[in-house]
């Protein structure tokens, strides 16, 4: 594909208007529209990014190579289906869908229709993470934190399907070991959902995550930290700082090693202009995202089980 990339966005609200504008000022794409039930702010949206604005998912299938969906989770299994009927590729915001069950069906009608399908886990773009994942050496324990101050948007799902899949998903994707046990608690606080959990991941090589999600917190605050048979890295998610501690013998001699720990440089950039080229890629190149339908479907398998744990109804991994 060497023309530009025709894309559209359906759902423009908060997180759908930065897809829209990231993609507006992209050299190798045509921003084709935006959707929006609501009718006012799709034209505002599609007015800032000089397109077109729509009321209907529907009118965008024969104009787009590809779409960003940014709608409610439960409505993802609808408009997912109705552009992989159509043989249009994908960008779904996480979590894939509703339930797993739903999740299950949109993979696998895009594995067979052969559309490109990205799911919206954006913390794996974070140039923290990627020095963090090309770092490491076999991790033997996780300690990830994500706290967040209460906010109304989101608040139709629980902390687990809002904040802590990003964390699940990139536990899995560090691990490489099947994952056996998942122990949780949690409870509700504003929401009529749970919003502050806590939950214990056991892998068969004896990995442990303990991953703790809040949005009802003071502050911000989000840090993951891995304990390796090789060194111990630690990451500020916010700032983008990267200590590495490793052991070092300066003389063979010496009796024990100097414990030396390093400040890294990351060179950040915004994780959502980063996910949004590397799908644009995939879809000018065929070649498969780095977090694929298969990757989003296992984040939220984990998820739901998670939620059944701390809902009391423990059905094993």
């Amino acid at each position: 594909m060497s023309q530009k990339v025709k894309i559209g966005v359906v759902g423009v609200g908060y997180l759908g208007s930065i897809h829209a504008r990231i993609y507006a000022r992209m050299p190798n794409v045509d921003l084709v529209g935006v959707v929006d039930i609501d009718p006012g702010l799709a034209r505002k949206v599609g007015s800032e990014c000089n397109c077109d604005s729509y009321n209907s998912p529907e009118q965008l299938l024969d104009e787009v190579d590809a779409v960003s969906i940014v709608v409610p989770t439960t409505l993802h299994r609808e408009v997912a289906e109705l552009f992989i009927d159509n043989n249009v590729d994908i960008l779904l915001e996480k979590p894939v869908a509703h339930t797993v069950s739903d999740a299950e069906k949109i993979v696998l009608a895009a594995e067979e229709k052969g559309v490109i399908l990205q799911i919206g886990h954006l913390e794996r773009f974070n140039a923290g993470i990627i020095a963090l994942a090309d770092m490491l050496d076999r991790p033997r324990f996780f300690e990830v934190h994500r706290l967040g101050t209460f906010v109304e948007r989101a608040t139709d799902v629980d902390v687990i399907t809002d904040l802590m899949i990003h964390d699940i998903d990139i536990v899995l994707s560090l691990v490489k070991s099947p994952l056996e046990r998942v122990t949780a608690v949690g409870t509700s606080v504003i929401t009529s959902h749970v919003d502050i959990a806590n939950a214990r991941l056991e892998f068969r090589d004896g990995t442990v995550a303990n991953v703790t999600a809040s949005r009802v917190s003071s502050k911000k605050f989000r840090r993951i930290r891995v304990f390796a048979e090789s060194c111990y890295l630690a990451l500020n998610f916010a700032d983008q700082q990267l200590e590495v501690v490793r052991p070092e013998r300066e003389n063979e001699s010496d009796r024990f090693a100097r414990i030396m720990t390093e400040q890294v440089k990351i060179e950040s950039r915004p994780p959502l202009d980063a996910e949004l080229e590397h799908f644009v890629e995939c879809v000018r190149t065929r070649q498969a995202p780095l977090v694929g339908g298969r990757d989003g479907l296992e984040a939220l398998r984990v998820a739901e089980i998670v939620q059944r744990d701390i809902e009391g109804v423990n059905e094993g991994v």
